[in-house]
């Protein structure tokens, strides 16, 4: 009965370890998990807190970004001031550096064939005391001078080729240094010819270079680099038409704040007064600009003045079409201009001080008149001429020079009520002379061709003036001659709606309408078949 007793006491024992031992493994576990809890709670903490602080760096960033924005609006025109011009003729000279050539590859030659490494051993010990093996080794020998002879010929074949490389690498070289300093030689030619025309004030010449001064002015990302360029030399004027930014290159917001109980970033907008107020500034300081880097860029002052029309690209927003208006002009000589200190002026103020006009309401794109009202930056205009005052009594118009006929035809349109100019020559399109009319029932552009032919006029005269009136936007397009069009070209001119033919006899009219001059056209055309 005692070892039954003492078994039981035993097992009790047992029972109770082992609870105990449960139990201390539970306590531990629930450490764990408590300890595990209270990790993820602090990394949790610790992330949101990351998070909250990566948020706030993040909307200072954009805070600072903004504000670097505007003080670059801020600072267009002093950005200006600062160095030499953009470009001149003289930056724009190129200058040849030779290469040269990397010959590495086709320099050196592979290590020629040594006959040892062909050459088989000769034999040895008893087998070279009692002679045998002779013929077997003379045999081995003879095969090795083959193969010797065979690796010495690849590698001749592969020396040759190699120098025949070489010498091509070499020619091929030498001929591209030639070519690209054959090259700059003739870009730093025509930029000398380039020089010397503007220096003759040749419009092309000048608006050419004007326009690559104008390219290589460094804006702010989001400014237009769109321009037209025209030079008078009667007057020696410069009509510049630039287009400026619109409204919202003003940053809408001053600023960002990060809100940690909501978890927000909130924008914190820019009063309307001042946005208004840094836009006007912007559009002052690109007119000031572009003027003072025109004037800059002219060290033999060939331009006298500047007149600038500024537009701005955008969409009306009352009709959805697009529209471009005005917001500044002026007119400014050098004289004038250069009395300015542009490093202290107020931009706004100096704009006044030169008499120019500006939009009262910039931010809104209300548009002004712009001091040249028609858009003939589109022409190249020239001198006019009086030819009608050196006609004599019934001349025959045909015997006049191209240059006094279109002269001539000027005069008609100036009788007839219209403002006239002649065009250049060359690269005008066969634009020989634009006229406009501020009637309120012909509104617009008109361009001239006029042709001083004894012959029929082709259809392709007719195609190609529609071409120019589409392309530079006319209202109206004339062809006139002193002879006569076919067929073709009346029905092509009825088609097209816009073009108006003028044929000697009508001409012939008009003049003695308006110019009070009797002339003769021409030849007198054939008749015309009647269409079937």
């Amino acid at each position: 009965m005692a070892q039954r007793g003492g078994r039981g006491n035993d097992y009790q024992r047992q029972q109770q370890a082992l609870r105990r031992a449960q139990e201390q493994q539970a306590r531990q576990s629930e450490r764990e998990r408590k300890a595990a809890e209270a990790a993820s709670k602090r990394q949790e903490r610790e992330r949101k807190v990351a998070y909250q602080e990566q948020q706030a760096e993040q909307a200072q960033v954009r805070t600072i970004g903004v504000e670097h924005e505007v003080e670059q609006l801020g600072q267009l025109l002093r950005d200006a001031l600062v160095g030499d011009p953009p470009t001149t003729f003289e930056r724009r000279r190129k200058t040849h550096t030779p290469k040269v050539l990397d010959e590495r590859r086709w320099s050196r030659s592979e290590p020629s064939p040594r006959w040892e490494e062909f050459a088989p051993p000769e034999p040895g010990g008893l087998s070279a005391v009692l002679g045998l093996g002779r013929k077997r080794y003379e045999a081995e020998v003879a095969q090795a001078r083959v193969r010797f002879g065979e690796a010495q010929e690849r590698h001749g074949r592969s020396e040759e080729k190699r120098l025949a490389t070489l010498e091509r690498k070499r020619a091929e070289h030498r001929q591209a240094e030639e070519q690209a300093a054959d090259e700059v030689a003739a870009f730093n030619r025509r930029l000398g010819e380039e020089r010397e025309a503007y220096r003759a004030g040749e419009p092309v010449a000048v608006e050419a270079h004007l326009g690559a001064v104008l390219d290589a002015s460094k804006y702010p990302m989001g400014f237009p680099h769109e321009h037209r360029i025209a030079f008078r030399p009667a007057t020696g004027d410069v009509l510049v038409e630039i287009h400026l930014p619109p409204e919202a290159i003003v940053p809408a917001a001053r600023g960002y704040r990060y809100a940690k109980n909501r978890d927000e970033t909130t924008v914190l907008p820019r009063p309307e007064k001042e946005r208004k107020e840094i836009y006007a500034s912007v559009l002052a300081q690109v007119a000031l600009r572009t003027v003072h880097e025109v004037l800059t860029s002219d060290p033999d002052r060939v331009v006298n003045g500047v007149i600038l029309n500024g537009h701005v690209k955008t969409v009306d927003r009352a009709t959805g079409q697009e529209v471009s208006p005005c917001l500044v002009t002026l007119s400014a000589s050098r004289e004038q201009f250069g009395k300015l200190r542009l490093s202290q002026v107020d931009p706004a103020q100096c704009l006044r001080g030169l008499n120019a006009l500006v939009s009262p309401n910039p931010y809104d794109l209300e548009p002004i008149r712009p001091i040249v009202e028609f858009d003939l930056t589109k022409y190249r205009l020239m001198d006019s001429m009086d030819v009608v005052a050196g006609l004599d009594s019934r001349p025959i118009l045909v015997k006049l020079t191209p240059t006094e006929f279109e002269h001539l035809i000027r005069q008609l349109f100036e009788a007839i009520g219209m403002e006239a100019w002649n065009t250049q020559a060359s690269k005008d399109e066969g634009v020989d002379a634009v006229a406009v009319s501020k009637d309120p029932v012909f509104n617009g552009e008109c361009i001239i061709q006029a042709k001083r032919y004894s012959k029929l006029v082709g259809v392709e005269s007719v195609q190609a003036l529609a071409g120019v009136v589409e392309h530079k936007r006319a209202a109206k397009g004339v062809l006139i001659t002193t002879s006569w069009f076919g067929r073709a070209s009346h029905d092509f001119a009825r088609q097209h709606g816009r073009l108006q033919l003028i044929e000697g006899p009508e001409l012939k009219y008009l003049i003695k309408e308006h110019l009070g001059k009797d002339v003769i056209p021409g030849p007198v055309p054939p008749k015309r078949r009647p269409s079937r």
